[in-house]
């Protein structure tokens, strides 16, 4: 009997990357965002992107600097809309619900609690003086936030020399010119919109 021809062999097949973390169900979904609700003192954005993205991992850096843009020229309060789109993007209407009764019930309950012990003590030097550290933590963390989805814009599609430009703008339009939010969207923002969409067209 011949011997069987030396046939090349098939590449192995690469092993398929593992399923993305995704909330089980719209209770996973209600508690989710009642616990991210119930740590954003100060800082939510902090919160909200080390929640969803570092530990969750439900969605990746770039995906979550896209969806808070699309968020925050959405009327309301951002990370608010952002559980609406994320609740929605999984389970529909029903998820929808989930993520935001669960970013309201129980903040609700203890803002309420909280406004009636801070209006017994708020003319306490200790509480103003409290009240202004705090503020800072905020400011560093949300500082922080901002370093760390620096990174997601080394793939863009404008480069980051001019994702840096358009980041100079608007801090300048914010600290120097003193521009409202809803004239920065539309001009900075939209102009790097379009700028973008120009790159993606071809």
């Amino acid at each position: 009997m011949a011997p069987a021809a030396n046939l090349p062999s098939a590449p192995p097949a690469s092993p398929e990357p593992p399923p993305r973390p995704q909330p089980r169900n719209p209770s996973d979904l209600f508690w989710s965002f009642t616990w991210l609700a119930l740590q954003g003192f100060g800082g939510v954005l902090a919160v909200v992107q080390r929640e969803l993205v570092e530990k969750k991992r439900w969605m990746t850096n770039e995906e979550f600097v896209e969806d808070w843009a699309v968020a925050q020229i959405m009327p309301g309060p951002n990370v608010v809309n952002l559980s609406i789109m994320i609740g929605d993007r999984y389970f529909g209407l029903r998820g929808a619900f989930a993520a935001l009764a669960g970013m309201l019930t129980f903040p609700l309950i203890l803002v309420l609690a909280l406004a009636v012990v801070y209006a017994q003590f708020a003319s306490h030097p200790a509480v103003a003086g409290a009240l202004r550290g705090m503020g800072a933590v905020a400011a560093g963390l949300i500082a922080g936030v901002a370093i760390k989805l620096f990174t997601s814009i080394k793939s863009h599609p404008l480069g980051r020399p001019l994702c840096v430009a358009f980041l100079a703008l608007t801090i300048v339009a914010m600290v120097v010119l003193r521009w409202p939010l809803w004239w920065i969207l539309p001009v900075i923002g939209g102009a790097a919109c379009v700028l973008t969409w120009r790159k993606l067209a071809p």
